[in-house]
């Protein structure tokens, strides 16, 4: 089959096309036939070994000290059920499936295991569609309703909202009855609009700790600020979420767990078979529309993650086994 590998950490010209074996299938596993991948922002970190803060040695000596263990990329993808483990019962072979994997989607074909994180794809997307969905819409309900307990009538402001988390948070706070101020550069407000937010700001005309507004939920994707710099924009049980596992952010979560009031609160969202399964149930009702901005071949992975690097086009950037670059 082929595959992308990172021999190496580096920037996007060290990954490369090989020929590799089949991966083995299990008797609880099943084999995808990969359709669809994206370059997600943790494929990015892991490429790179980009990891930062308090994150920089348990992440290389988690993943690899001079390069990565697991050289297959790609961790969401879509796809096809090939072949089954004589003890699968949940899956049977020609189901489209959906999910993350910790690697290895960068290629033809993913072995599985029956009860990872993965499930049907909803009916009405597209392979493409459906890689688009684990990695953000993921990290946005795990924040939003796990973390946060979000309820219906909050004001929501979303800090990065058309970025890879941003534009499922958007989407997934208005599905669930919040009123969604969005922060975005000019460029992108009517994405942000069509996405749900009910109101724009651009983050490089107005600073949104300091325009007076108070939300019950700051949820800062872009990491362009901090909890003491929201505070002031923060109801008096507001709640403020951040992507970014620091020493500062874990003290000042326990100390305000024990004070009450506002909140600083920061996790790290890990994908199983009963998240991605929520996901299907909220594509199904309609919450989520992914929005995907260019396509490559696998042969074009390197093209693929200069795409997602340079931020230039809002939305998903999919690696497809099938497609040609779009």
């Amino acid at each position: 089959m082929r595959a992308a590998i990172t021999p190496k950490y580096g920037p996007p010209s060290i990954l490369e096309l090989r020929d590799l074996p089949a991966p083995a299938l299990g008797a609880n596993d099943v084999l995808v036939e990969v359709r669809a991948s994206i370059v997600s922002e943790g494929d990015r970190r892991i490429r790179s070994a980009d990891f930062p803060g308090m994150t920089a040695v348990p992440g290389r000596l988690m993943m690899g000290v001079f390069g990565p263990r697991a050289q297959v990329g790609g961790t969401m993808f879509a796809g096809r059920v090939v072949a089954a483990g004589r003890d699968v019962t949940r899956y049977a072979v020609g189901d489209d499936v959906f999910g993350s994997a910790p690697h290895g989607a960068y290629a033809e074909l993913l072995c599985v295991p029956e009860d990872g994180a993965m499930a049907r794809m909803p009916a009405g997307l597209t392979h493409d569609e459906a890689a688009a969905i684990p990695y953000g819409a993921g990290t946005a309900h795990h924040f939003l309703v796990e973390l946060a307990r979000l309820q219906p009538g909050e004001r929501v402001l979303v800090n990065g909202a058309t970025g890879g988390v941003g534009r499922f948070a958007v989407q997934l706070a208005k599905h669930l009855g919040a009123e969604v101020t969005a922060v975005c550069s000019r460029a992108h407000h009517e994405l942000a609009r069509e996405l749900g937010a009910d109101h724009v700001i651009d983050y490089k005309t107005t600073d949104f700790t300091t325009h007076g507004e108070r939300y019950d939920i700051i949820f800062d994707i872009a990491d362009s600020t901090t909890f003491g710099a929201c505070r002031a924009s923060l109801t008096p049980r507001g709640r403020y979420l951040t992507l970014s596992v620091s020493l500062r952010v874990l003290l000042q979560m326990a100390w305000t767990r024990v004070t009450g009031g506002q909140r600083a609160l920061v996790s790290v969202a890990l994908g199983d078979r009963e998240h991605i399964e929520q996901l299907a149930a909220l594509v199904t009702e309609g919450a989520f529309r992914p929005v995907i901005a260019a396509r490559f071949p696998l042969e074009e992975i390197v093209a693929a993650h200069q795409a997602a690097e340079s931020g230039s086009r809002a939305g998903a950037v999919l690696v497809s086994m099938m497609a040609t670059a779009a």
